[in-house]
C-alpha cells in the first residue's frame, strides 16, 4: 500500500526522463450512473480548446447504473487520434475495477487513484498519486445526492495540475457542457480550483507527461456522428421521422427533437413544418416512414440491428413498391442483443441484402462526422431520385463518441425530388404508367397523392404489377420488371461517392477500409511505413462497389480489408465484385466490441507479410 506522497528512489528515476508533451491516453475508470461524463467530456474540451488533437470514447455497460464504466481520452500531437490498446495515465475512482486499472497502466505512467481504495500497490515502473475525493467533496457539497457528481471535478482538478491543463480552458469547457449558466460551472469550477491548488500543495510530479498549447484544432468543431447526422437531415429537409429507442441510434432521433424546433419552425405562425413521432416498435416505425415517403414527404428512422431484423419487411415493401425511406443502422454488437454499447461493423451484408428474394440497397458508409452530415441530406436526394430504401452505415463509435472535424458545409445544390409528375405534366402526357422505364435508368414516373388530375391515381404495389401498376404474375412482367429494378440498382452504383484513394509509388500492399476504423488504419500506415511497408489506402464509402475499387484491387499484389466484424463482410462483397481478383483480398477484420488500433492492424498486416513483430 502506498502511504507517502513523497517520491520513491523509484519514482526519482522517472522523474528524471525528458518531457513527454502532448502525446498520451488517459483512462478514467468510474461507476455509470455517477455523473463522470461531465467531467470526462470537460476534460476533453479542455485540451482540444487548448489546440491539441484529441478524441474521446466511452466504454459504458449495458445493464444497470452502478456498474463499472471507462472514459478514454487520446491526445496526440501529430493528430492520431485512434483507440491505443493500452493508456500512460489511468484515474481510479472505482473501487470495484481497481486492480485491473492498476495493472493496465502502461511502464512510465501514472496511477491517480481516490486515496480510500484499498490495494496493494507494488509497482517501480510507474508514479502514483492518490487524491483525498471524499474529502473535497465533501467539502464542497452538503447534499450526499450531489456529492457523487461534485467528487469527478476532483480528478478534474488534479490532473489539470499534473498536466498543466489551463483553468480558463477548464471553464470555457464548463460554460459549453452547461451552455453558459454560471451556478452549475461557478460550483463545478470550485470544486477544480481546490483540487487543483491541493494537488499544488501535496502532490510531487514524477512523471513525464505535459500539456503545451498548441494550434492544431483552429477552426474545427468536436461532435458527434449522431447529432451530425441528424443536423444533415434537417438540411436535407427532413418533414418526417418515426423511431423507436435502441441504444446506439437513440441520440439522433435526440438530437432531431432538440434541432427540429430551433431549425423548422414557421416563423410566422411558429407551428412545426416536420412530425416526429416515438412508435411503438420499429417495425411500426419504418411502416409510418413508408407511409410518409409515398405521400411525398422526406422521411427517415433510426435504429441498430435488431431493430433493422424488425424493417425487414417494410423495408421489401419500400424497394418493390418503389418508395423513398431514409434508414440510418448505428451498428452495435450482435448477434441476438450480444453486447448494445459495443462498437461493431457487423450489419454490411444483412443490410445491403435485406429482404427476402432478390434485393439490394444503396448503403452510404460515413468515414467521419463531417460525412455523417453530409450523408445526412445526400441520402433523401438519393432516395426520391431512385425511388427507393437508402441506409446509412454508421456504428456507435462513430455515432456516439466526439470527434473532431472541420465545419460542415451547406449542401451545395437544391433539393432533387426525382421524376414527380404534376398535374399539368399529365394533362400535357394523357396519363402515365408508374414503373415504365421510360429514359432507361430503370426508374419510373410517380405522383404524389392530392395531385389534383383524374390520371394520377395508381397502386403501390408490394406484389407482381406490370409497368402501370396492375396485378400482375405473369412470367414476363415479373422477368421485365426485376430487370429494370436491376437497371435502377447499376444507376446507383453510378450516383453513389467513389471511394478516397492514396496512392504510393511502389506499394505492393493495398489497404481497403471503411466507417469508424478509417483513424486506426491512417496510423497503422504510418508504423507500417516506419517499418519499411509502404501502403496505399482506399476507404470505401458507399455501397454499391463501383470500378474505382476494383482498380485499385488490381494495381497491389495483396490488398487487406479491415473492418470490424467477424466473418469479415467487406471481403465478401468484394470478391463478388471483382472475382478475379478474389486471390488478392486478405481479411483483416477484429471483433471484440471496442474499436480497431492501429497497433493491431500493423501487427496483423506485417505477421501476414512474414515480417518480424
Amino acid at each position: 500500500m502506498i502511504t507517502s506522497l513523497q517520491p520513491s528512489v523509484h519514482e526519482d528515476a522517472l522523474a528524471s526522463r525528458p518531457p513527454v508533451i502532448n502525446d498520451f491516453s488517459i483512462r478514467v475508470a468510474t461507476k455509470n450512473g455517477s455523473g463522470s461524463q461531465t467531467a470526462n467530456t470537460t476534460l476533453l474540451r479542455a485540451l482540444f480548446k487548448m489546440g491539441i488533437p484529441v478524441s474521446g470514447k466511452n466504454l459504458f455497460p449495458s445493464n444497470i447504473q452502478g456498474m463499472p464504466t471507462w472514459y478514454t481520452i487520446r491526445a496526440n500531437k501529430d493528430g492520431f487520434i485512434a483507440r491505443r490498446p493500452s493508456a500512460e495515465i489511468v484515474v481510479a475512482i472505482n473501487p470495484a475495477t481497481a486492480i485491473e486499472d492498476y495493472q493496465s497502466v502502461e511502464t512510465g505512467g501514472f496511477f491517480m487513484y481516490a486515496d480510500d481504495i484499498k490495494l496493494q500497490m507494488n509497482r517501480s515502473d510507474i508514479s502514483h498519486y492518490p487524491i483525498p475525493v471524499k474529502k473535497l467533496a465533501t467539502e464542497n457539497e452538503k447534499d450526499p445526492k450531489l456529492r457523487t457528481y461534485v467528487a469527478n471535478m476532483v480528478y478534474v482538478g488534479a490532473l489539470a495540475w499534473l498536466l498543466g491543463i489551463d483553468l480558463a480552458d477548464i471553464e470555457s469547457a464548463l460554460l459549453f457542457h452547461f451552455k453558459g449558466k454560471r451556478k452549475p460551472v461557478d460550483s463545478n469550477m470550485k470544486v477544480v480550483r481546490q483540487a487543483h491548488q491541493w494537488a499544488a500543495e501535496n502532490l510531487i510530479k514524477t512523471d513525464p507527461f505535459r500539456v503545451e498549447k498548441m494550434n492544431a484544432t483552429d477552426g474545427l468543431i468536436m461532435i458527434d456522428g449522431n447529432t451530425a447526422g441528424a443536423l444533415g437531415a434537417i438540411y436535407g429537409g427532413v418533414t418526417f421521422a418515426a423511431w423507436y429507442p435502441i441504444t446506439p441510434a437513440t441520440s439522433l432521433a435526440d438530437a432531431l427533437n432538440h434541432f427540429l424546433p430551433r431549425l423548422r419552425t414557421d416563423p410566422e405562425t411558429g407551428l412545426p413544418t416536420y412530425a416526429i413521432l416515438q412508435a411503438e416498435d420499429e417495425l411500426a416505425a419504418l411502416g409510418m416512414v413508408v407511409g410518409a415517403g409515398w405521400a411525398g414527404a422526406r422521411a427517415m428512422t433510426s435504429t441498430s440491428g435488431p431493430g433493422i431484423s424488425l424493417m425487414t419487411e417494410f423495408t421489401g415493401l419500400a424497394y418493390f413498391a418503389e418508395v423513398p425511406a431514409v434508414i440510418w443502422d448505428v451498428q452495435r454488437m450482435g448477434p441476438s442483443t450480444g453486447m448494445p454499447t459495443r462498437v461493431s461493423q457487423g450489419d454490411v451484408l444483412k443490410v445491403y441484402f435485406l429482404g427476402h428474394g432478390d434485393a439490394k440497397h444503396p448503403c452510404y458508409l460515413p468515414g467521419n462526422v463531417k460525412e455523417c452530415f453530409e450523408f445526412g441530406w445526400r441520402a433523401f436526394d438519393l432516395a426520391e431520385y431512385l425511388q427507393t430504401p437508402v441506409f446509412v452505415l454508421s456504428d456507435l463509435d462513430l455515432g456516439m463518441n466526439q470527434w473532431m472535424s472541420e465545419p460542415f458545409e451547406y449542401p451545395d445544390q437544391p433539393m432533387q425530388r426525382g421524376k414527380v409528375l404534376t398535374a399539368d405534366d399529365l394533362k400535357r402526357l394523357g396519363g402515365f404508367a408508374r414503373y415504365r422505364d421510360v429514359d432507361g435508368d430503370g426508374i419510373g414516373y410517380r405522383t404524389l397523392p392530392g395531385t389534383d388530375h383524374p390520371l394520377a391515381a395508381y397502386f403501390a404495389r408490394g406484389t407482381g404489377h406490370n409497368e402501370r401498376a396492375q396485378l400482375s404474375e405473369r412470367p414476363e412482367d415479373w422477368e421485365n420488371n426485376m430487370a429494370r429494378l436491376g437497371r435502377k440498382f447499376e444507376m446507383a452504383r453510378k450516383l453513389m461517392p467513389k471511394p478516397i484513394v492514396q496512392r504510393v509509388d511502389d506499394a505492393e500492399i493495398g489497404i481497403i477500409s471503411y466507417g469508424s476504423a478509417d483513424p486506426a488504419v491512417e496510423e497503422a500506415r504510418a508504423l507500417l511505413a516506419q517499418a519499411g511497408i509502404k501502403t496505399s489506402y482506399l476507404r470505401l464509402r458507399a455501397l454499391p462497389l463501383e470500378q474505382t475499387t476494383t482498380d485499385f484491387i488490381a494495381a497491389h499484389r495483396r490488398c487487406y480489408v479491415v473492418e470490424l466484424n467477424t466473418d469479415a463482410q467487406m471481403l465478401q462483397l468484394l470478391r463478388l465484385h471483382a472475382p478475379e481478383f478474389a486471390t488478392r483480398l486478405v481479411a483483416a477484420n477484429h471483433s471484440d466490441g471496442l474499436p480497431l488500433t492501429a497497433d493491431w492492424i500493423s501487427a496483423a498486416i506485417r505477421t501476414s507479410e512474414g515480417t518480424a513483430i
